[in-house]
C-alpha cells in the first residue's frame, strides 16, 4: 500500500491508467468490506483503489495503510464536506486516465468494471453512470420493495441524461480536465455537488450515458430503511436539483427562468403529491400513500430551492 501522489497502474486497454476512487468518512466496516471486494473487482483491467479519507481525524489512514496491496492508496482530505473529497479525488489523479467514483456503502457485482469500462471504451462516452441496486442490511419490509424508494432507477443501456451522481460514475478525464470542472463546495454539506458537476459537464458538451450492466450493490442498513429517511431523502433531493440548475445556468434571465420552472414543478409535485396521499388513505393503501408524501416532499425541496434555501443532508457534529 503506498500514500496517494505515486504513479497509477496501467490499465487492462494498453497503456491506459485507470483509477477507482472509494470517498469515507467514519465507516470502519464498510470499508473492511469494499476495499478487498473493489479491489478485487479491478484487478484484471489492473486498476489502482485510491481511498480519500474526509474525516478530519484521518480515522482510515491507519488500515488502509496497513493493507497488503500496492494497487491501494490513501489521500487524506481533512476539509469537511462531500465536494472537497470529491476534489480531492481530481486532484490525486492527476496522471490516470480514467477515474471511476464509487461509495464505500457499495459492493461490486462480477464483472462490474469489465461492463463500465468496455462500454466506454467501444461508444468513446466520456461520462458513464452504472447501475445501483439496494442491498438491505436487514430482510425489507413489504413496502421498501413494493416502489423505488431505495436504490437507483434502472435505465436502458445507452440511455443520454442531464445529470447523475458519483456512486458508479466514470469520468473520462481525458476530455473532463481540459474543462476545467470542479466540484463547487458550496454542496458539500447540502449534498448535490455530483449532480451540477456533471449537469455542467452535459453543458458544456460532454456526453452522460448508462451502462446498466456495470451494477453495484448499495448497502442499506437499518436506521435507513425508515419512511422518515424516505422523505428527508427527496426533500434533499428536490432542493439540490434545483439549485444545482440555478449554479449552471448563466447570471440573468437563463436564472431567473430557473428559478420560474421550479417553482411550478415544486408546486405542482406538492400538490399531485397531496392528491396521490389523500387517494392512498382513501383505498388504505400505505405504499400508496408514501408516494404521495415522498412527491410532496421532493417538490417542497424544489420550492425551497427556487428560493434559495439550502436543505443540509451532511451537517456534521
Amino acid at each position: 500500500m503506498v500514500e496517494a501522489g505515486s504513479g497509477t497502474m496501467q490499465g487492462g486497454c494498453g497503456t491506459e491508467r485507470v483509477v477507482v476512487a472509494m470517498l469515507t468518512y467514519r465507516r470502519p466496516d464498510d470499508l473492511r468490506e469494499a476495499v478487498p471486494a473493489f479491489l478485487a473487482a479491478s484487478q484484471d483491467e489492473g486498476a489502482t483503489l485510491l481511498v480519500v479519507d474526509n474525516d478530519p481525524d484521518g480515522s482510515a489512514r491507519a488500515w488502509v495503510t496497513a493493507y497488503d496491496d500496492a494497487r491501494l492508496r490513501y489521500a487524506h482530505e481533512p476539509r469537511p464536506g462531500i465536494a472537497a473529497a470529491r476534489n480531492r479525488a481530481l486532484d490525486e489523479t492527476a496522471d490516470a486516465d480514467v477515474l471511476v467514483f464509487v461509495d464505500d456503502d457499495e459492493r461490486p457485482e462480477p464483472g462490474w468494471l469489465e461492463a463500465m469500462l468496455g462500454y466506454h471504451r467501444s461508444t468513446g462516452a466520456p461520462v458513464v453512470v452504472g447501475a445501483v441496486v439496494a442491498d438491505y442490511e436487514q430482510p425489507p419490509e413489504g413496502w421498501m420493495t413494493a416502489a423505488p424508494f431505495f436504490g437507483r432507477r434502472r435505465l436502458r443501456t445507452g440511455t443520454e441524461l442531464e445529470a447523475a451522481g458519483t456512486g458508479n460514475l466514470l469520468l473520462d478525464l481525458r476530455a473532463v480536465r481540459p474543462l476545467g470542472v470542479r466540484f463547487d463546495e458550496r454542496f458539500g454539506l447540502s449534498g448535490g455537488s455530483d449532480t451540477m458537476f456533471t449537469r455542467t459537464l452535459v453543458a458544456r458538451g460532454l456526453r452522460l450515458v448508462t451502462c446498466d450492466e456495470a451494477v453495484v450493490r448499495e448497502r442499506i442498513p437499518a436506521d435507513r430503511m425508515t419512511a422518515g429517511w424516505v422523505l428527508r431523502r427527496a426533500r434533499r433531493s428536490g432542493n439540490s436539483a434545483a439549485r444545482a440548475e440555478h449554479a449552471v445556468a448563466r447570471p440573468g434571465v437563463e436564472r431567473a427562468l430557473v428559478v420560474v420552472r421550479y417553482a411550478v414543478r415544486g408546486g405542482v409535485r406538492v400538490a399531485g403529491g397531496l392528491v396521490r396521499t389523500a387517494l392512498g388513505a382513501v383505498r388504505r393503501d400505505p405504499v400508496e400513500q408514501l408516494m404521495g408524501r415522498r412527491t410532496t416532499q421532493r417538490g417542497v425541496g424544489m420550492l425551497a430551492g427556487a428560493a434559495g434555501r439550502v436543505v443540509s443532508e451532511y451537517e456534521r457534529v
